[in-house]
């Protein structure tokens, strides 16, 4: 994994598959979240267990709130909602904070008013139509990687670059001697 700027925690707001949150958790987890959160669970939070084999909660703080108001996140942490709204940014020309918790809303739903006035910013993946909770979550992720990732600039020709930086794929960033990365 990437060395990546920053915290990013990933919430749900009214959620009601537990298979589709357990999905979102594990990959937060996958990809270095610092916190899941929870707001208003129609489910019980216990019950993701069964698609979130790598039992994420034993890795990273997972907050539960009963509503909006009582939200609580780090100090500077700005909350992105993930919404297909009018007035969203699209999430290829989105800038990532550095410090984010991005927030998906229920399955058969929207994130509520309350929610979305309490997001700095509405963004939305580019798609036809709403997509499954687990998945908007990994599409947000990866771009959140690609974008705040230290990661060689993609060629001008098609295929990977010719070699990659010595940050890439070495924990802490040093190759060993007489690697190129």
């Amino acid at each position: 994994m990437t060395t990546m700027r920053g915290y990013f925690g990933v919430g749900v707001e009214e959620i009601s598959k537990p298979g589709n949150v357990g999905n979102l958790v594990r990959s937060a987890h996958a990809f270095g979240a610092a916190f899941t959160f929870f707001i208003n669970p129609q489910v019980s939070v216990g019950d993701i267990r069964v698609s979130d084999t790598s039992k994420s909660g034993g890795h990273m703080p997972q907050y539960v709130f009963p509503d909006v108001p009582s939200m609580v996140l780090p100090k500077d942490c700005t909350l992105v909602g993930i919404e297909l709204t009018e007035d969203a940014v699209e999430l290829p020309s989105f800038r990532h904070p550095l410090k984010a918790a991005y927030v998906f809303g229920p399955e058969m739903g929207t994130l509520s008013p309350a929610m979305l006035k309490k997001c700095a910013f509405p963004v939305r993946i580019p798609t036809s139509f709403c997509i499954n909770v687990g998945m908007a979550g990994v599409v947000t992720m990866y771009d959140r990687m690609i974008s705040l990732g230290k990661f060689a600039e993609r060629p001008v020709r098609v295929g990977g670059p010719l070699t990659r930086p010595v940050t890439a794929g070495r924990p802490g960033g040093r190759a060993k001697r007489g690697e190129t990365g």
